[in-house]
């Protein structure tokens, strides 16, 4: 199959997955992950329709930019260190993973240096998994007042990599609890935080289930380096 027919096939089984769930057709977007692969293999999903491309590192997703349309919207889903901040900004539709209350202190500085709203979520360890960024829970609950009001951001919601773990009906607390997480702060703070970025290609239905609105997918459509 061509990667055009992968994508086909992980778009159908997204769309399959909101109907199960009992969700609005269309209430769950892909980000599709392409991390690896060079921009001519990229392109053939491009040309497919894929507009929302996720880059885990900030020179793989600069490197990108140019060899690709002007359409493409960049998501940066992987660790930003903070001495690549100012040169991704610009070209970030979202950054998916603001760690740290002094990485949104950075962004919102530099965003407006540069005269822009950076979209963002914050990334949550829910997980508490010393393998993973993140806030732990307790920590996004006592930042968070801050955070929204940081002049430069705009706070779209959370995202999380809970741990791998074959058997789905583990992995499905940890979706769970970014859920109620985020309901909690939209409440508590009278915001709106419409997306929640979790899901990858082996559990993307159970996040779809729990109220993932961007599931991160990119062996399903690249296959393995």
């Amino acid at each position: 199959m061509s990667l055009a027919d992968n994508l086909r096939t992980v778009l159908a089984s997204i769309a399959a997955a909101v109907t199960r769930a009992g969700r609005e057709p269309g209430a769950v977007r892909l980000v599709a992950v392409t991390k690896t692969w060079p921009a001519e293999t990229v392109r053939e999903i491009v040309e497919a329709g894929q507009r929302a491309l996720g880059e885990n590192k900030v020179q793989e997703l600069l490197g990108k930019v140019p060899e690709l349309p002007a359409e493409v919207e960049w998501h940066l889903i992987g660790h930003l260190q903070q001495n690549k901040t100012r040169k991704i900004l610009p070209h970030c539709a979202l950054i998916h993973s603001i760690d740290s209350a002094d990485l949104a202190r950075q962004v919102s500085r530099l965003a407006g240096e540069l005269g822009l709203t950076a979209k963002i979520l914050l990334q949550v360890n829910v997980a508490n998994d010393d393998a993973k960024f993140g806030f732990p829970v307790a920590e996004a609950r006592a930042s968070f007042g801050e955070l929204i009001a940081l002049p430069h951001l705009e706070i779209r919601g959370l995202m999380t990599v809970p741990p791998y773990d074959e058997d789905l009906e583990k992995v499905r607390p940890h979706f769970k609890r970014l859920r109620e997480l985020r309901d909690e702060l939209a409440a508590a703070y009278q915001c709106d935080l419409p997306e929640l970025s979790m899901g990858m290609s082996h559990d993307f239905a159970i996040a779809i289930e729990e109220g993932a609105t961007l599931v991160r997918i990119g062996s399903s459509i690249f296959g393995h380096r």
